[in-house]
């Protein structure tokens, strides 16, 4: 049952001072009780550390002596735990008390889910929430020309998404992760891709999992506050390095995972997208082209990777085409958890 499930709460900190004493508060406040929290910090230089010794006593912490990125230190941090889920989380993220537990609830309905997300709502970088409710993410999905985007970004939170569904999959600021899954997906010992260092490394996991038979539930009624500073209308205020990962992550996650069949349906809208990065990149943001020379340099190295996920491939090419849409995607999902659903049945049997 879900409440005997262990969650491992992992966290990767890098210059996260601002945030980080609140969002591992909000962790340690969490009702369900069979949580371990895990937090790598990256070599960070503005006081972080200071902010994590005062959880030393309650935490699992491990110093790393230079920034290893988001994706080898959240490998660390989960190779580190022991929980029977995963929960990854962003140190920009303040949980509500009752997340964790909803999104457990979610993760019985079917034992091919793999991935459980919630309702993230965003605040400002103040850990300020504010006064109209506006939804950061509902789950990610992916356009035809492979785009991966986040589901109700942005829009006012009219009480809507309030069903159980499918979706494509969940942004690691806060994402649950069946240990099996774990397991199942992960190349070479490594669940998050480090050749994608930073960013986009969420969508190649979901990606991945979905070519191999796991879902991705969204449960509503798991709730939290995200700070995003990363969104499609804000990249010229981004470093110019995390511009140069999220160009060739784009072409990375393509390379391992898209089929000739998917390539073949949305030929047009990939192109269409490719070039208009290609001459962005040409044109304004020259410090991205580096992402092609790095592409060409280790082709082989990830063409190797394709193989792999190719040769365990486990879904037909019309499910995932299904995916791929301009509007949202999202799949029916059972309306009620089975703990619900046993709860209403006992209350019946004794009427």
């Amino acid at each position: 049952m879900a409440q005997n499930d262990f969650v491992s709460v992992t966290l990767v900190t890098y210059n996260s001072g601002r945030f980080i004493k609140r969002c591992i508060e909000s962790v340690l406040e969490q009702r369900y009780p069979l949580k371990e929290i895990v937090i790598v910090d990256n070599a960070s230089t503005d006081g972080t550390i200071d902010i994590l010794e005062q959880f030393e006593d309650r935490c699992q912490i491990y110093y790393n002596q230079e920034n290893a990125g988001f994706a080898a230190a959240q490998n660390q941090a989960i190779r580190l735990s022991s929980g029977d889920w995963v929960l990854t989380l962003n140190p920009d993220v303040l949980l509500l008390p009752n997340f964790i537990q909803a999104l457990m609830d979610g993760s019985q309905f079917d034992p091919k889910i793999g991935t459980v997300c919630g309702k993230l709502l965003t605040m400002t970088a103040h850990f300020e929430i504010p006064e109209k409710p506006v939804v950061d993410s509902t789950g990610i999905y992916f356009n035809p020309m492979l785009r991966h985007l986040d589901r109700g970004s942005q829009e006012v939170d009219n009480g809507h998404y309030l069903q159980y569904e499918y979706v494509f999959g969940a942004t690691a600021a806060a994402a649950l992760y069946r240990r099996a899954m774990i397991e199942d997906i992960s190349l070479d010992g490594e669940f998050f891709d480090t050749d994608f260092f930073v960013y986009r490394e969420d969508a190649d996991v979901a990606w991945r999992a979905q070519l191999m038979g796991w879902k991705c539930l969204y449960a509503p009624y798991a709730r939290g506050y995200h700070v995003r500073k990363v969104l499609p209308g804000n990249r010229r205020a981004l470093p110019p390095e995390i511009n140069m990962h999220s160009v060739k992550n784009r072409f990375l996650m393509r390379i391992k995972n898209i089929s000739p069949d998917l390539y073949r349906r949305n030929a047009v809208s990939i192109t269409t997208r490719d070039l208009t990065v290609i001459m962005c990149c040409l044109l304004w943001e020259h410090t991205s082209l580096k992402a092609f020379w790095i592409l060409a340099r280790d082709f082989r190295r990830f063409w190797a990777k394709r193989r792999l996920i190719q040769s365990s491939r486990r879904v037909d090419c019309e499910y995932m085409a299904s995916w791929f849409e301009y509007a949202p995607v999202s799949k029916q999902a059972p309306k009620k958890t089975p703990r619900l659903a046993a709860r209403e049945a006992a209350k019946s049997a004794r009427m």
